[in-house]
């Protein structure tokens, strides 16, 4: 029973989703009250529902259910391509 089992971790996507957050956390940081409160808010959890919606997926036990949340990921993605 010594086999390796994936971990959260060795998914590329996730790290690089992960490490995207963080670094839109440290730019709204910087801002003044107004924009944090208003687009800092809203950039903030559409960038953290990446990487959270790879690990619920990445937890679900069925392909069908992982497949679900692997899409909503998708989707955050492609909104963010167009508004870049």
């Amino acid at each position: 029973m010594g086999g390796k089992y994936l971990k959260l971790n060795d998914i590329g996507a996730y790290r690089i989703s992960f490490h995207l957050s963080n670094e839109v956390w440290e730019i709204v940081k910087t801002w003044d009250y107004l924009a944090r409160d208003t687009v800092g808010k809203q950039w903030v959890r559409a960038v953290d529902s990446c990487s959270a919606n790879i690990a619920e997926g990445f937890g679900r036990y069925t392909k069908k259910d992982k497949i679900k949340f692997y899409r909503y990921t998708f989707a955050s993605m492609q909104i963010h391509k167009r508004e870049a």
